[in-house]
This record gives structure tokens, sequence and C-alpha cells, in this order.
């Protein structure tokens, strides 16, 4: 699976994604990721991407025709056909486990990252396939949305993770689930104990335990 990202600060990604799982996963070659900086897309010798809104205030405003000569780009350099470009947005969709899975059907995901005061309408209405965001608050930026999405997908592709069964109970693995609480050594520590009953080895009573311990709405 391709991850594009479409961002005026590329760099930011380098540590996150060269360590971990998606480290491991790009190394294989089970996911690609690429933070192209939309200044290489800009026409006028300043590299500008952003200007002043239409009707005045406060800002900047990322440009439509940069952003769409960076997007169309970009699906060029994909030759399959299950593409998504994505916007992410404070009045987008609020992102969801349910949203990660459907987008780990798709090729390629373009992900488009605002900056300043924002983006150009004209990108959502007629160049993202959607808009996202990942709560209620404002970010600076849209590169840790871009983060979430990515690692959140990532984690769907079948070979990414060491163990597929870890996918099989975690939180969100169904509607309104969340998963069981986990302990590992020391057995005490300080006045704190483990349960017993993960302690005696009998697994219908652990599996009992857990399901009795997490949590369904």
């Amino acid at each position: 699976m391709k991850f594009d990202i479409i961002t005026i600060f590329p760099k930011i990604f380098d540590s996150y994604f060269s360590e971990s799982i998606l480290a491991r996963a790009q190394k294989k070659k089970l996911i690609k990721i690429k933070a192209h900086d939309l200044r290489r897309w800009a026409t006028d010798k300043h590299k500008k991407v952003d200007d002043s809104p239409y009707g005045g205030g406060p800002g900047m405003v990322l440009k439509v025709d940069v952003i769409d000569r960076a997007v169309m780009a970009v699906k060029k350099l994909f030759k399959g056909k299950k593409q998504r470009v994505i916007l992410f947005s404070a009045k987008g969709k609020t992102f969801t486990q349910d949203d990660a899975k459907r987008l780990a059907k798709y090729g390629q995901l373009i992900l488009i990252c605002g900056r300043y005061e924002g983006v150009d309408e004209r990108v959502a209405e007629h160049i993202a396939d959607e808009e996202l965001s990942v709560g209620n608050f404002v970010l600076t930026g849209g590169e840790i949305p871009a983060m979430i999405v990515v690692d959140a997908v990532s984690r769907l592709v079948p070979g990414v993770l060491g163990k597929e069964a870890s996918l099989k109970d975690e939180s969100f693995c169904r509607d309104g689930y969340r998963e069981y609480p986990q302990y590992t050594r020391p057995e005490k520590f300080k006045k704190w104990a483990v349960p017993e009953i993960l302690l005696g080895g009998n697994h219908q009573e652990i599996e009992e335990w857990r399901n009795k311990n997490s949590q369904s709405e």
C-alpha cells in the first residue's frame, strides 16, 4: 500500500516513520510512505504556495492551483486504480477505526496537509474525495492527522503486525468494544498485584475474566 503525503514540511515525518513497526513494514515493502514538498509545484520564483484570503481576514490560505498540480502529479506515481484523496480539515468527518478499515482497501492514499489559515475551499469541493478530522480541536497543520491515518491504516495491511491475532480482540475491533486490561511481570509491585485468575493457567476462566473486563457500548 502506498501513502503519498502532500505538505510544506516533509521532514516532519522522517523520525516517526523511520522507527518500529512502520519502519519494518516499509523495509519489507508492505507499505510505502512518501512525503512530498508542496513547493515543488509552485511556479513562481519564490515558490509561493499560499496567498491572502479573498474578502480579507487574518492568515494565509493554501492555493488551489498548486495543490491541484501536486495531486495530479502524485496520482501518476501509482499504477493501480484504487486511489483516494483525503484533505485534513477541522470540518471533516471524525476519523474512526471503521474509516481505517475502509481506507485499508485502497492501493494509494493521497493525504493533503493544510497549514496557516486553511486551504482554498475548491480543494475540498473538486480535488479531495473526502475531508477528515482527528477530533474537535484545532492543530497547526495536517501533518499529525496524516501520521495518525498512516499508522492506523498500516496496522491493517496484512503482514504489517507480527501477529495478526493482535487485531482480533483489540479496542474498536467491533462497535463499542474496548480491550480488557493487560498485565506483565513483576507479579507484585509495591502493593499492586496482578489479578489471581490470570496466574492460574485456566484458559476458560481467563477468557471469561477478559470478556467480563472488556467494555462494549
